[in-house]
């Protein structure tokens, strides 16, 4: 099978690439050829250069070339779906699009989320922005001859990627001894899903029959309240940390611009029915809890190429608010 990855070097997408290898597809890349320490790119792959919101430029890269499938990871508006199936077309039978769970009905009305849930968020532009892309998707697919499969994940994280917006600033207060704010009374239920557990989920729907024309979550079956995974991050570094528990508004109105994710994603208990991947792909199975991918984080956070940036912005803001919350209560 010959396949091309529109991106394939982040988080998701790297779990993917290493995958899809390991199981002999013939794969190339498709973005600017920037090569990266922290994911490293396997010697199998076929780097096409070029950049993807270029239509001239893609065209001469992937002239004369057809593909068995190509998976969309980096689309965020429909004008990209749009400029992507103008220089695919008549080159790739299955196009799969890199969508996202928070497109789901915000809050759910039910539980769990299944691939029928209405899709609308009216907190988080981006994912309207991927129902929009969804929707364009899916109208204009078969005008180019392809068949669509779009994939929504959830919270998904590899070894580099601490689960919380804060980041590295949340173990650098646990470190000083400060608490950290946690969302809520931290008792919503949130899923983590590790990439290489993902991976075989999406690498399974490519050339699949069972995915043409149609629509998976691929998340963990693993659910855990954000206090518990404020504490096993802790542990993981050597910390028990101090929660302290602000209601998401609160922390909106002191930073907005991670507010939208909060209200329009993480302070709702999300669950997933994962039976429909499952049954496309039997082989899907999550084998890593969080309480084991937790400690490769912790580990990889000891190394010289772990980002320990400190937002001493948002650190401030958390002092403020702990502060004036607290004597609300």
């Amino acid at each position: 099978m010959k396949v091309l990855f529109i991106g394939g070097t982040g988080v998701i997408s790297s779990a993917c690439t290493n995958l899809a290898v390991q199981k002999g597809i013939e794969l190339y890349h498709l973005n600017r050829g920037s090569s990266s320490k922290t994911r490293p790119v396997p010697v199998e792959v076929k780097q096409l250069t070029a950049d993807v919101r270029n239509r001239d430029e893609v065209e001469n890269v992937i002239e004369g070339m057809e593909f068995d499938a190509v998976v969309d990871w980096v689309s965020f508006v429909p004008s990209h779906i749009e400029n992507n199936l103008a220089f695919l077309k008549g080159k790739v039978k299955q196009y799969v699009f890199i969508s996202s769970a928070s497109a789901y009905q915000t809050p759910p009305q039910s539980i769990p989320v299944t691939e029928d849930t209405p899709l609308y968020n009216p907190y988080w532009q981006y994912s309207r922005d991927k129902i929009a892309c969804e929707e364009y998707l899916t109208e204009n697919a078969a005008a180019t001859g392809m068949d669509f499969t779009i994939v929504r994940p959830s919270h998904t994280y590899d070894k580099t990627m601490l689960p919380f917006d804060e980041g590295y600033t949340a173990i650098n207060r646990m470190k000083q001894g400060k608490p950290v704010v946690v969302l809520g009374d931290g008792t919503s239920i949130w899923t983590l899903t590790n990439h290489a557990d993902f991976a075989i989920g999406l690498v399974g729907l490519l050339g699949n029959k069972k995915a043409m024309n149609d629509v998976f979550h691929i998340t963990s079956d693993e659910w855990l309240t954000w206090n518990q995974i404020y504490t096993l991050v802790g542990q993981a570094f050597g910390f028990e940390p101090k929660l302290v528990h602000v209601p998401s508004e609160v922390i909106d109105s002191y930073l907005p611009e991670y507010g939208a994710g909060l209200l329009g994603d993480k302070m709702h208990s999300m669950i997933f029915d994962n039976s429909k991947i499952k049954s496309a792909v039997p082989e899907f199975d999550c084998k890593i809890p969080f309480s084991e991918g937790v400690k490769t984080i912790a580990e990889w956070f000891k190394t010289d190429l772990a980002d320990e940036f400190v937002n001493h912005e948002m650190d401030n803001a958390f002092d403020e608010m702990i502060e004036r919350y607290s004597l609300k209560k």
